[in-house]
This record gives structure tokens, sequence and C-alpha cells, in this order.
């Protein structure tokens, strides 16, 4: 089954309307000869006009990096999926790690987010993944196990529809973020893997087609060792993705990864 890589820059909290604007033009001269990816950028709330303003005649797709898993009312501070949709977003991270840990975030309130984004007809990006601590106690897989199974709550006609949408999953190994470190390919396979399986228990059409995409310290050094992996769909690009360089050259990767099989053999 051959997915069509996504990768997608997750700006958390950075930015300014002058850097911004920079930088988004800058990636839409970097990318305009990629065709065979998709790719995105996940921004701060106040500044979602200013990409439906650059980037709404260009292929590069635009997000937020949170909804709130409430429809309307006195949530003071909340955005709500349907706010964030009239600036023209189409993606949305569920579930952050960064989310779970300091909001601490439960899974029913993730899922809870990814039902409001599907409402709106946002493509839902929801996050997975285990702790130093729990990496360290062979917790892993029971931990994204429990993450990814909260899915199967959604309720039948909102499944459907984040399938319609092409609901993305993203792999964070929390103790490779941040850390100038990533999984090893192997062990990341292994966890995308394992991710595809557990859905193809409720559903094994959609785990061949749905796309998994890795998110723990991707860089352009990696990007021919990770990306190569049959599981791993793309990127959830943290730091690299505030350099258009350097995001291009993931997605030169994303977009042709037979030119890593030559690298490697050369290096071999």
């Amino acid at each position: 089954m051959m997915r069509k890589k996504l990768v997608v820059g997750n700006w958390k909290l950075h930015g300014s309307l002058a850097e911004n604007e920079k930088l988004m033009h800058e990636l839409v001269d970097q990318l305009k000869h990629l065709h065979n990816a998709d790719f995105g950028i996940c921004l701060p709330y106040p500044y979602l006009f200013q990409a439906q303003k650059i980037l709404a005649k260009t292929p590069i797709l635009w997000g937020a990096q949170n909804v709130s898993q409430f429809y309307d009312g006195a949530y003071t501070s909340s955005v709500s999926a349907s706010m964030v949709a009239e600036f023209g977003c189409t993606l949305a991270i569920i579930g952050h790690s960064e989310r779970r840990s300091y909001s601490h975030e439960s899974n029913q309130k993730a899922v809870t987010r990814v039902k409001r984004a599907v409402d709106a007809g946002i493509t839902p990006i929801y996050c997975v993944g285990e702790t130093l601590a729990e990496h360290e106690l062979g917790q892993a897989k029971s931990v994204i196990e429990e993450q990814v199974l909260a899915l199967f709550g959604l309720d039948d006609a909102t499944y459907a529809h984040a399938k319609a949408l092409g609901l993305v999953i993203a792999y964070e190994p929390v103790w490779a973020i941040g850390k100038g470190q990533a999984a090893k390919p192997e062990q990341a396979q292994t966890m995308h893997q394992f991710i595809r399986a557990l859905i193809a228990k409720r559903d094994k059409t959609f785990a061949e087609n749905v796309r998994i995409i890795y998110g723990g310290g991707l860089t352009p050094e990696n990007a021919c060792t990770l990306l190569t992996m049959s599981d791993i769909d793309g990127g959830l690009v943290g730091r690299c993705s505030l350099n258009a360089i350097e995001f291009r050259r993931i997605g030169e990767v994303a977009s042709d990864t037979k030119q890593c099989v030559v690298e490697i053999v050369e290096e071999a």
C-alpha cells in the first residue's frame, strides 16, 4: 500500500507577524516543486488569519494546534473548532504530548476534541506516545494501546466522517522530543506497525490507508532512515519547521524516498 507522505510543521509557541510572513513566503518558495507529498503547518491561533491570507492559493495546508472540547459557551480562553474553520483551517493537532502533560489532558478529552474537529470538517492529527518513564518501564505499547483504542469510542457517524476527512495518527516518543535525539528507525517502525495493527482491529481497510506520521525529532539528517520505514507516512516536525530550508530538505525525502535507497547503499 502506497500512502502519500504528509509532513506537518508544528510551530508551537513561536512566531510574530513579521517572522511568520517571511517564513511562510519562504516555505511557499521552497516547497513549490515538491508534488509527491502533502505539506502543512499548525500555528498559534492569533496568526491563523495570516496563514489564510498567504497560503490560500498554495498547496500548503494550515491548521490549529488544538481545538476546544466544547462547541460554545462560558469557557473563557477556549477556541472552538468552528472558529478556526472560519480561517480555512483543515488540520488540527489533538492530544499533543505537551497538552497531555502540561494540561493533564485525558484520552477522553482528546477524543472529544477529535469529534469537535471532525464536526467542523477539520482533519484531526491525533497524537499518541509514551513518556520517558513509561518507555523505561516497558509500558510503551500498553500506553499507546489505551490512547489508540480510545478513538474507538467515537460514534459510528463521527468515525466514518473522520475516515473521510483523512484522520491522521502521530506517534510521539515523548522521551525524544526536544532532546536532540529520535527513536531508532527500527523502534519507530515497530511502534507505527503496532498502531496500524490496533486500528485494524476495528477497520482493516482504514488501517491500510490511515497515515501514521512520526513526531519525535524528525530532522533532515534522519529523514531518510525514518521515512523509508514501511509504516512511517511522514512527520510532525517541531524545530525544523521554523527553518524553511530544513523543512524543505525533510520534504524532499518525503516526496521521493527512492533517493534514500541510493544514499544508504553508497554509505554501506
